[in-house]
């Protein structure tokens, strides 16, 4: 595995065997001090231990984390059993420490392209932070202010917010009084957030002036129950134009209602364990989306388990928050944050660092002010930043590059065996390091399926572990992270301690229980923070949900996975991405994905297979730059456009695919066999993939439906 992930050099091989000779001896003169003065022996004992085992031995028995065998853990803080309890105790810890940070805007500027068109760029000052107590005060405030706009206990609330300050309090003010919040990413389409909004049947939404101005405007009208749109940042400069009976407020207008209110009577509509807290809405790659129902009870349990995975987590920690806390993976690791005692660092994914699209040029971006220690990832960003850093690797001068693969090598061998090596830490890698702003110990990465070559990069150049995850919106958040100290790569974990998972025989794609030498199966998670199930919609819950025998709810999930002997599950196939081809090969969709996905010449691609046909198809977003190249080199003039559209460059790219699809050991039958190159990315935006950015197979079917025509057309040789 190690071999094949490894960057080719070109030196002199007596250069080669001088610089493997110093290298050794290097080795062996450090070997001994570090193996003295290092934590590391007990890490690479760890990384060998046994981390879950079944309950019993029968085959489908569950497999628990080696430290919660005997009971699951469910509880954060004794007496702590709603989130309302958890910020109290949290407050009264951490009284005066700071929590949440937000950037000033020093200036906006319009930057105009050479092709003509406008980016907005920012410079931003330095964080200025809310405290523990200021939060409490203006979440307490918020709650209250709701309340005199009528809002009840155990009534529906949305909010429809990018990731701020503003949205953890208003998230807290809820979860104090007991309102069940309603969360829509901020891309979702117009007919996804009415059908959201409708389906609640709320009266208010939060929201901020930029949102309201582009996405909420066009869509009220369809909204006929709203009454109150609060928006988080000031007056909206235009509001003459919504419908009769919407009234707008401002989020400190409300705050300050709430500050004058009379609360005497308040004290019984604190919430209870099994309340909903929150009503997520799933961006599903499949048909409308769906909202999922997350109790207090579900996402202490959630945050439980997670915390439990992060080594000495605690006030020293801070935590940069850029994706939608809408997504269940960033308000859990920020709940996780908030009970720690860690601070919160606002940012997007537009001014994360200092090549971000709206920093200007010369300008700081949000990592390289905050330093921060955590930080978590879908797999999208770091596919995109392994890429510019690999990119910038091609460009050094042939001294710099092959100095910086000896290095990236040596320490593959190294990180493999369960060592260190600060020298080249320092030396090589720390430039590459600065870029998350040099600080961060623990990247989490979740959402999908991170490749093995991009998580060992990680690990390589960022010098810190990569947390990997797998859980489900649906599981709130939880069902396994690695250990840091597991250095393997393409497997998700264990079990996290407040949950089991045990895997079911799935016939149809020929996985059991009891094969040999992994036991494979659906994935099915048990466990306190198994969600309540879907919003007015029994049919799906009856589907995905079971209780057995003992009371306990399982989560039938639709991945596939299978147990290593240490106890860690990896994921290697989903029942949605099966498909059976003419002569009856099954194909997974989503394996011949992940085995082209990281080509430098790839920035996406779908896999589509029909059961009429014998092979496999697909379309790819091809990176500009690379495709480029390869034009120039085959000598094909042309636009951009031309570049995608011609069947000669259609040919050159099948042919790099078929070469990496050959060394990734796919099967004949799983190998493309003709492509569609697509100019333009697919974004949420376009609606052809989710926010976490995974491919909506039903959307991009439609969308390339002429050119699967064409592929499987009649002229097929």
């Amino acid at each position: 595995q190690a071999a094949k992930m490894k960057l080719k050099h070109n030196i002199n091989p007596v250069l080669l065997q001088f610089i493997n000779f110093i290298i050794l001896v290097y080795s062996f003169v450090t070997y001994i001090p570090w193996y003295i003065f290092s934590g590391s022996r007990q890490a690479i004992a760890k990384a060998k231990q046994v981390k879950a085992k079944p309950v019993n031995n029968k085959p489908g028995g569950a497999y628990r984390s080696v430290n919660s065998l005997h009971c699951l853990a469910s509880v954060l803080y004794p007496g702590c059993d709603t989130l309302d309890k958890v910020f109290k105790y949290a407050k009264t810890k951490f009284k005066d420490k700071k929590l949440l940070g937000t950037r000033e805007i020093l200036k906006e500027e319009d930057e105009i392209q050479p092709s003509g068109k406008v980016f907005k760029k920012v410079i931003l000052g330095k964080y200025t932070w809310l405290s523990y107590e200021d939060v409490y005060i203006k979440a307490v405030n918020f709650g209250n202010g709701l309340a005199v706009l009528g809002q009840q206990p155990k009534t529906n609330i949305a909010i429809f917010c990018e990731t701020r300050a503003e949205w953890m309090i208003a998230a807290q003010a809820c979860f104090m009084c007991n309102y069940q919040l309603v969360t829509l990413y901020a891309t979702l389409g117009g007919p996804a957030i009415v059908h959201g909004l409708n389906e609640t049947e709320v009266t208010t939404i939060i929201t901020s002036k930029e949102l309201m101005q582009t996405k909420l405007k066009e869509i009220v009208s369809q909204v006929p129950l709203l009454r109150h749109i609060i928006t988080v940042d000031g007056k909206p400069t235009t509001w003459s134009e919504f419908p009769k009976g919407v009234i707008v407020h401002t989020m400190a207008s409300v705050q300050a209602m709430g500050a004058k209110a009379d609360t005497g009577n308040k004290q019984q509509a604190r919430p209870v364990p099994s309340d909903i807290a929150v009503i997520m809405y799933t961006s599903g790659s499949t048909g409308v989306p769906k909202g999922v129902m997350i109790s207090h009870c579900n996402i202490i349990a959630g945050i439980t388990g997670m915390a439990e995975r992060i080594p000495n987590l605690g006030e020293k920690d801070i935590y940069i928050g850029y994706l939608p806390l809408a997504h269940v993976l960033e308000l859990s690791a920020e709940l996780v944050c908030l009970s720690h005692g860690c601070r919160i660092g606002y940012s997007s994914p537009q001014t994360l660092a200092d090549q971000s699209s709206k920093i200007k040029k010369g300008s700081k971006g949000d990592v390289t002010t905050l330093k921060p220690t955590l930080m978590a990832a879908v797999p999208e960003i770091m596919d995109r930043i392994y890429k510019n850093v690999m990119n910038k690797v091609n460009e050094m001068t042939s001294f710099q590059r092959n100095l910086f693969i000896l290095a990236y090598n040596y320490k593959m061998e190294q990180i493999s065996k369960g060592y260190t090596t600060p020298l080249c830490d320092s030396l090589i890698f720390r430039k590459v390091r600065m870029l998350l702003g040099g600080k961060i110990r623990i990247l989490l990465c979740g959402g999908a399926p991170l490749s093995a070559a991009t998580q060992r990069f990680m690990n390589i150049c960022f010098c810190c572990p990569v947390g990997q995850g797998y859980g489900l919106t649906e599981s709130a958040g939880a069902g396994t992270i690695t250990e840091v100290w597991d250095y393997a790569t393409g497997r998700v974990g264990a079990p996290l301690v407040c949950c089991e998972i045990k895997l079911m025989n799935w016939e149809e794609g020929g996985y059991y229980n009891t094969d040999k030498p992994y036991p494979r199966g659906e994935i099915l998670i048990g466990g306190q923070n198994v969600t309540v199930g879907y919003y007015k919609n029994e049919v799906r819950t009856k589907k995905d949900f079971t209780v057995d025998e003992n009371g306990q709810r399982w989560l039938h999930t639709g991945d596939i996975g299978e147990f290593h002997q240490d106890g860690c599950l990896k994921i290697i196939d989903r029942k949605k991405d099966l498909v059976k081809l003419q002569a009856g090969e099954y194909v997974s969709l989503g394996k011949v994905e992940a085995a082209l996905k990281n080509l430098p010449l790839v920035d996406n691609i779908c896999a589509y297979a029909s059961s009429f046909h014998s092979y496999v198809i697909g379309f790819v977003v091809p990176n500009q730059k690379e495709l480029a190249e390869l034009a120039r080199k085959k000598g094909f003039k042309g636009t951009w456009e031309e570049i995608c559209n011609s069947p000669e460059m259609e040919k050159e790219v099948l042919k790099v695919l078929a070469e990496a699809a050959m060394a990734a050991n796919l099967e004949k039958f799983e190998i493309p066999v003709k492509i569609r190159l697509s100019p333009d990315p697919w974004t949420p935006e376009t609606g052809l993939v989710t926010d976490a950015f995974k491919l909506k197979r039903k959307e991009l079917t439609a969308y390339y439906q002429m050119d699967i025509d064409r592929m499987y057309g009649k002229n097929v040789k």
